[in-house]
């Protein structure tokens, strides 16, 4: 595909440094990442991109006006990639006012920037340019024991997180349907990988278990999710806003469905023949179950087959493999974390508030 200019939103957060160090890496594209450097953005996962010559980084809020409008006007996008977004359930549950303003508003504020920039566009750059909203699988709330969401599973987000992803969803379908802005909507399934912030459920388990401290499982430990490489979502991404029909939706799932338990077991495991613990036993015995989050949905499952059949996208990274890498970065890479267990505790529990 020719170079194009790509600005990204919330390029500092997990999926959204990935999605930028993989761009500057097998790409041509020019890259702004815009990202409030919230909590959970930790600049430390673009260090190894911060001078490359395409690259730029620009610290602001989606909900500013003013200053969305002037990076629009000043980089000329071809493409924006939305990814800004507070996304952790536990906290959405305690705290949901901002979930609602970042989510939310702020995507409403994206999109009305982006419709009056596209507006003012030549006609070729019309055409050529493309909004696309990165969502969540959450937003179609919990599944049976059988079946798969897919692109037409009807709404029925369960929490604050959730809620507000779908509002942010069907704001950007609106403006598509009433003003003809070209968007692209993607619902994804749980992402995991390297540089995933330690609140989340891989990034702290493994922590917890290099401290020696217990492995909290919620509830009964069958909720069931599907677990989805962050590098093969990312490809999966780039794919959709390079090739992808302006309107459509994509699925995109890792064909990995793994209950809570076994997840926690399989990080247990693999740090058992890594790092064995130093006064004998498994990091299994490490594992306590705890009081369950409330509205907790009980499985999500992707049905992937739109965007393999007209994209070509299929994951690539097995969830067995996926997940022995994963851990092994996070042991080798304590430069990376620790820095932000010592500015804040991340793996204290949230999410208990009925």
């Amino acid at each position: 595909m020719n170079a194009k200019r790509i600005l990204i939103t919330g390029g500092a957060g997990f999926i959204g440094s990935a999605l930028v160090r993989q761009l500057l890496a097998t790409t041509e594209h020019e890259v702004l990442n815009l990202d409030a450097l919230t909590y959970a953005a930790v600049p430390g996962s673009l260090a190894a991109v911060a001078d490359h010559p395409r690259y730029r980084f620009v610290q602001g809020d989606i909900c500013d006006p003013g200053l969305v409008r002037q990076l629009l006007t000043q980089f000329q996008p071809d493409i924006v990639t939305h990814l800004a977004a507070e996304s952790h359930v536990d906290r959405s549950i305690d705290a949901p006012g901002q979930f609602i303003t970042t989510n939310v508003v702020g995507t409403c504020n994206l999109l009305q920037q982006c419709l009056d920039y596209w507006q003012g566009l030549p006609a070729e750059a019309r055409s050529g340019f493309r909004f696309h909203h990165i969502s969540t699988d959450e937003v179609f709330g919990s599944l049976g024991p059988t079946g798969h969401f897919h692109e037409q599973s009807p709404y029925d987000p369960r929490s604050p997180y959730s809620a507000s992803k779908a509002g942010a969803d069907h704001l950007v379908r609106a403006w598509g349907h009433t003003y003809g802005l070209p968007v692209l909507l993607t619902n994804c399934s749980n992402n995991y990988g390297p540089f995933h912030y330690p609140e989340k459920l891989i990034p702290l388990t493994i922590i917890r278990a290099l401290g020696e401290q217990d492995l909290p499982v919620y509830g009964d430990g069958q909720n069931i999710r599907d677990w989805l490489h962050v590098e093969d979502h990312v490809a999966a991404l780039r794919l959709v806003f390079e090739t992808g029909a302006p309107g459509e939706t994509y699925a995109i799932g890792g064909n990995a469905e793994r209950t809570n338990l076994a997840v926690v077991q399989a990080i247990c495991d693999e740090l058992d023949r890594l790092v064995p613990r130093s006064g004998g036993g498994t990091y299994r015995d490490l594992i306590g179950f705890v009081a369950d989050r409330p509205g907790h949905d009980r499985r999500y499952a992707i049905d992937a087959a739109k965007i393999t059949r007209e994209l070509g996208w299929t994951p690539t990274v097995a969830f067995e493999q996926g997940i022995a890498a994963t851990v092994r970065w996070y042991v080798e890479n304590r430069a990376w974390w620790e820095p932000i267990m010592a500015r804040r505790d991340p793996t204290r529990r949230l999410g208990t508030r009925t």
